[in-house]
């Protein structure tokens, strides 16, 4: 899992999602359901390259990743990206191991 911390390192990541998917978690270090879905994401076990946005920390990469996905913003929030769109997502403690193995299932492969 790698830390998205600019709005450079994202716009990569974008244009990377038109060659292969990409899982993207949106963190906040304030909220209880975002320690829950950081461990579920952590412990997700994919090929799949995963992302990570501490929205404290990167607030401008958080509001592109919203304005860019066409996205409301929440916290914690799961994205599977794909030829630069959010294809699906979970937020709060809809972030279950066995729910993005089944959404990366029926979207990805």
């Amino acid at each position: 899992m790698q830390r998205i911390k600019t709005g450079e390192e994202w716009g990569k990541i974008v244009k990377q999602s038109k060659d292969q998917p990409i899982l993207l978690l949106k963190f906040s270090m304030t909220c209880i359901s975002s320690i829950s879905a950081l461990n579920e994401f952590k412990a997700l076990n994919t090929n799949l390259l995963k992302y990570l946005v501490i929205v404290q920390m990167e607030r401008d990469v958080s509001n592109s990743i919203e304005k860019e996905l066409d996205v409301k913003h929440e916290s914690p929030q799961f994205l599977i990206l794909l030829n630069g769109k959010g294809i699906w997502q979970a937020t709060h403690y809809k972030i279950k191991r066995t729910l993005l193995a089944e959404a990366i299932h029926a979207y990805v492969n």
